[in-house]
């Protein structure tokens, strides 16, 4: 991810998954700091600021979306051109994935 690249909102711990917004990457990947904590909730005792494991980005907030576009939606629709949309992969476990432009424009014409 760089700095001014836009991406998806998703919201994914919640009864409906789904996109929900448009954030902007304002600060490119750095290490995960909680992942160095013993007493943070994400921290990992294999991860080291010398080689961390985990990273984290910086977002600005752009705008919500016109509706959400639910993942049971995506599911539903069996369209080719989400063939490949690597959130529909089966056993994918969402966090960062890329997008192509063809799959962002895809999913921002169906708010």
């Amino acid at each position: 991810m760089k700095k001014g690249d836009q991406v998806f909102f998703y919201h994914s711990n919640c009864d409906q998954p789904g996109i929900v917004g448009i954030m902007e990457v304002v600060r490119e990947g750095y290490p995960d700091h909680t992942a160095f904590d013993p007493d943070a909730k994400y921290y990992d005792p294999k991860s080291d600021p010398d080689n961390p494991r985990w990273y984290m980005v910086d977002v600005r907030y752009r705008r919500h979306l016109k509706r959400t576009i639910t993942l049971h939606e995506l599911k539903q629709m069996n369209r080719p051109e989400l063939a490949d949309l690597p959130l529909l992969r089966k056993g994918n476990r969402l966090s960062i994935m890329p997008l192509s432009k063809r799959h962002w424009d895809l999913l921002l014409g169906l708010e």
